[in-house]
């Protein structure tokens, strides 16, 4: 009789313990997001004085009209959000219908494309960039935003979108597909009408995934991109280090109104996004 109350109170320990362990590591990866906010606050002479100050005194909220004033930040915030949006979409669309294909219509090879297809992402990007830089700039694409927009759609982002979709349809009950076909719909409109609908929690999980990488894409705007007048928010944010050195009050406060956008989409996609990435992790 007294197992039950031990075991019970055994329980609640170890719940009590595997919360408060999520909780410490939840608390030291927010630590450097405190500090941006922190630093984007305080005055350049106390963002490095010792013992550092978690609450700027006074808060100097002039940092972020600063950098609105020193370079066009509303011209680079809209370069790198337009090109995530068009990148997204992109992505989303070309992944799912390469994904429906592999998933779930039968035809020969479709397993070895597949293995190719995912093979490609072993490829580091550093390896095939002066290919591209060349290919580019012999099609005249070189200096304008659609390298940042064809590479990461049919790159290893697009494939890694079509592993994602592929996983998630190859999931789905056959009888579904079947049922549609006896009514007579063609391949495009089960696609289109009735997988797209139902994978809504994998295409959170690619959403966010896409975005976060387009967004952050400091690499390829630095290749492929010239004009300041094009870039992006990554290749804005190096702006504030010079040979004089790096205006930390200004950077910060760049990176937390950059950082915005990220929270946004994953506040509304959160929900969609947990579930599409475990469903997606448990299909063979």
């Amino acid at each position: 009789m007294k197992t039950k109350p031990l075991t019970a109170a055994l329980s609640r320990l170890s719940v009590t313990l595997h919360y408060a362990v999520l909780t410490l590591f939840s608390i030291l990866m927010l630590i450097p997001f405190i500090w941006m906010i922190s630093t984007s606050l305080k005055e350049p002479a106390k963002i490095f004085i010792f013992p550092p100050e978690l609450i700027p005194s006074p808060v100097r909220w002039e940092n972020y009209s600063e950098v609105l004033r020193i370079i066009p930040f509303h011209l680079f915030y809209f370069n790198s959000l337009y090109i995530a949006i068009v990148v997204v979409a992109g992505t989303i669309f070309f992944a799912s219908l390469a994904g429906y294909a592999i998933g779930r219509i039968p035809f020969a090879g479709r397993n070895l494309i597949f293995l190719v297809l995912l093979s490609t992402m072993m490829v580091p990007t550093e390896v095939t960039a002066i290919p591209m830089f060349l290919f580019m700039r012999d099609i005249g694409f070189l200096n304008t935003h659609i390298p940042l927009i064809i590479l990461p759609i049919f790159g290893a982002g697009g494939i890694f979108g079509v592993f994602v979709m592929r996983q998630f349809f190859f999931g789905i009950p056959k009888d579904l597909e079947e049922a549609a076909m006896i009514d007579g719909c063609s391949r495009f409109r089960i696609y289109w009408n009735i997988m797209l609908p139902l994978a809504k929690p994998a295409i959170a999980t690619l959403t966010i995934f896409t975005f976060l990488t387009s967004w952050n894409d400091f690499f390829e705007p630095l290749i492929f991109i010239n004009d300041r007048k094009l870039m992006t928010l990554p290749l804005a944010l190096s702006l504030f280090t010079d040979e004089a050195g790096t205006a930390w009050h200004h950077l910060m406060s760049a990176s937390a109104m950059a950082t915005l956008p990220l929270l946004i989409v994953f506040f509304f996609a959160q929900k969609q996004f947990i579930e599409g990435a475990a469903m997606t992790g448990l299909k063979e």
